[in-house]
């Protein structure tokens, strides 16, 4: 057992350590830097905050590169860390992480996860309120409902208030694990489903092939004549913690991270048919029942047949049909029926069954319409407070040319407002604009890739007051700007309006980035009226992005549906900390496709002639 996070992480059975929980082992060692506060502090932050997004983002699992020795090929994690994760997976601690936590309440770690306690907070309230590691949220709310919260230094009523709805936040969310971890695990299972000959097809289903920003139960569909050989080779899936069941046509196992995956079996010739029902989601498949029982059918797992009285009905009529109708795709299914096949992101009781009647559903966006990518956090010392790259400009537009783009915008954070003067950022922004032109003349000239320009722009965090601490000389040094919410997150619907629009109207302001600011399972987005942002941004050629970060999927579907159909144009910015993390594009793509948008929606398909008249 580890002295660590004893309070909730079993360490007992290193092999089953997924990477979410070496990802926040590592936020918390930042945390503990944060709150001692030791000399250069600020970079050892920076690393280890570095290493968790590298390590929370990982395709495979770190455990499995450790068995390996390639814990030093994971961008993000340098030397040191590894030394310590390596100290960790072969002995179950590690005395450089102890040593670092000593002297700090094992209480604050579990608080920081709520919205609006970072870590000097989570430490004010950990050594001055009793609050234990077995149930810290609620004794944390216990502690809120007798006012002690509101007594401690910095904090008072409205504090307290933010803090005891980010409880509730918490309390209503459900175990849901992000689309790119679940397609991870999916792709695994499915790889391992592929090495006997029986598994003719498979294919995810339910939210996971809809494309959704989180997933519940993993869900696959296999093609087989082969049933029972099948399901046997899924249940001895090497990575399974235990097997749930197994039956007739399904069997369910548990993978690392307590996670389900539940698999479905249907002959090749119904396979369409299974892909249909269970992909969902439950109102488009509702939506579609009620259409078919019109149409006189009864739809199911194993295809379509005629309801009782038309079945009947065409009994009576020599050679035609009275059983059940199977399909081995999709399209026959749907194409059965009068209808267009229906792309699973957009499956939703939102329209889609008329439009696939009348032949008119959109065509949809594809990651090969993508021509550039629009935020990105290269390693230039811009001097910023937080979240400084980790590669290169150099390294960015070799990854940029690898990836086939003609431009991409670097938008580091701007400089800290507290440790500089205004005239100070405005120097920094000019330097950093005149080593972007000689990258522009002479490296990617040189580079002979794709990639024709490197837009210098830069992400500037919006104060409460709508202001931003760059004025408008150092603003005129960029190509464009992006503005963003990293605080304040809980002003009112109508002051957060304002705010964002008064940002907005600062010359060579063009993109709002990630503009709910939610963080997945994490956070809740701001109170924002929609109606007015988007109808000022329509009328003003302003912006909104979705980025690609998936923590945050921000623009989120349901919005991006509502911007298209008013014709506000949206950007894709994988939001990219290291260059790897410039292949996340495809999490945009998935978000703006669940919100019908077409090519025509997002800006960034445009080539760079057409980009620069748009800008």
């Amino acid at each position: 057992m580890m002295k660590l996070k004893w309070y909730y992480l079993d360490m007992s059975d290193i092999n089953k350590f997924p990477n979410g929980v070496v990802a926040e082992l590592l936020r918390d060692v930042a945390a503990a830097y944060q709150v001692k506060n030791e000399k250069n502090s600020r970079f050892k932050i920076i690393a280890y905050q570095r290493a968790a997004d590298a390590v929370e983002h990982l395709s495979s699992e770190i455990k499995d590169m450790w068995d390996e020795g390639k814990l030093d090929d994971i961008p993000g994690v340098g030397p040191s860390i590894a030394e310590h994760l390596n100290e960790l997976f072969k002995t179950g601690k590690s005395k450089h992480f102890d040593e670092v936590m000593e002297g700090l309440p094992a209480s604050m770690f579990p608080l920081m996860k709520v919205q609006g306690i970072g870590p000097k907070r989570a430490y004010n309230i950990a050594t001055n309120i009793k609050i234990s590691v077995n149930d810290p949220y609620g004794d944390l709310e216990k502690a809120i409902n007798e006012g002690k919260v509101a007594e401690l230094e910095r904090m008072g009523e409205e504090t307290q208030k933010d803090i005891l709805q980010s409880l509730a936040e918490i309390k209503g969310r459900s175990k849901r694990i992000l689309l790119p971890h679940a397609e991870t695990i999916a792709d695994e299972v499915m790889a391992w489903m592929k090495k006997i000959p029986e598994v003719k097809e498979i294919s995810p289903l339910g939210s996971l092939r809809r494309r959704a920003s989180t997933i519940g139960d993993i869900d696959l569909a296999v093609a087989t004549k082969h049933g029972d050989k099948v399901m046997d080779h899924f249940i001895s899936y090497p990575k399974k913690s235990r097997i749930l069941g197994k039956g007739e046509h399904s069997a369910s196992i548990v993978v690392p991270g307590d996670i389900q995956v539940d698999l479905k079996v249907q002959p090749p010739e119904a396979f369409g048919s299974l892909l249909q029902h269970f992909t969902g989601s439950k109102h488009h498949n509702i939506a579609l029942r009620e259409y078919s029982i019109k149409k006189g059918f009864s739809l199911s797992e194993y295809g379509i047949k005629p309801t009782a009285g038309k079945a009947e009905e065409r009994q009576a009529k020599r050679g035609d049909w009275t059983g059940l109708k199977t399909f081995d795709t999709e399209e026959k299914f749907y194409n059965f029926l009068g209808l267009d096949w229906i792309p699973p992101e957009i499956r939703d009781d939102a329209g889609e069954i008329d439009k696939a009647q009348n032949h008119t559903l959109p065509k949809l966006i594809e990651l090969k319409d993508v021509k550039g990518d629009l935020q990105m956090h290269s390693s230039f010392d811009i001097e910023t407070s937080h979240d400084v790259g980790a590669s290169s400009f150099e390294e960015l537009v070799d990854k940029a040319n690898e990836l086939g783009y003609e431009y991409i915008a670097v938008t580091e954070h701007n400089p800290s407002q507290s440790g500089h003067t205004m005239q100070q950022i405005t120097d920094i922004l000019k330097r950093k604009k005149e080593v972007v032109q000689k990258l522009n003349e002479n490296y990617v000239k040189k580079a002979k890739g794709s990639l024709k320009r490197i837009f210098n722009s830069l992400e500037i965090d919006m104060l409460p007051s709508g202001k931003l601490p760059v004025n408008e000389e150092g603003l005129a040094t960029l190509d464009f700007a992006l503005i963003s919410i990293h605080s304040s997150f809980r002003l009112s619907k109508k002051d957060m309006t304002q705010r964002i629009l008064s940002a907005f109207t600062q010359p060579g302001v063009q993109i709002f980035a990630h503009p709910t600011g939610r963080l997945l399972n994490r956070r809740e987005g701001a109170e924002i009226d929609w109606d007015q942002i988007f109808d000022y941004a329509l009328k003003n050629n302003k912006w909104i992005e979705i980025n690609a970060d998936s923590n945050r999927l921000d623009l989120p579907d349901f919005l991006v549906h509502e911007a298209v159909k008013l014709g506000v144009k949206l950007t894709f910015g994988t939001d990219a900390h290291h260059k790897d993390g410039m292949d996340a594009m495809p999490n945009a793509v998935n978000v703006a496709r669940r919100g019908w948008a077409e090519k025509k929606d997002i800006v960034n398909t445009r080539s760079l002639e057409d980009f620069e008249a748009m800008l």
